[in-house]
């Protein structure tokens, strides 16, 4: 199929639907909702701390466990 052929395809599907739409006497309403949209989301966040002590802190802290 060409372009035109694709264009022409659509452009009478597009008039088809609209036809419908006029024969079944077809309306739409479109409003704002009386109550406020709700969106629940359930987030879980997860956070994970690595550290690494050096040799010398480490001895120094198990030495002195009341300095902290």
């Amino acid at each position: 199929m060409t372009d035109a052929m694709i264009w022409r395809r659509s452009i009478a599907m597009t008039l088809g639907v609209m036809t419908m739409t006029g024969l079944a006497g077809g309306c739409v309403n479109v409003s704002a909702p009386d109550k406020p949209i709700v969106i629940n989301l359930n987030i879980n966040v997860k956070q994970e701390v690595v550290y690494r002590l050096d040799g010398e802190a480490k001895t120094t802290i198990q030495a002195n466990p009341g300095i902290f």
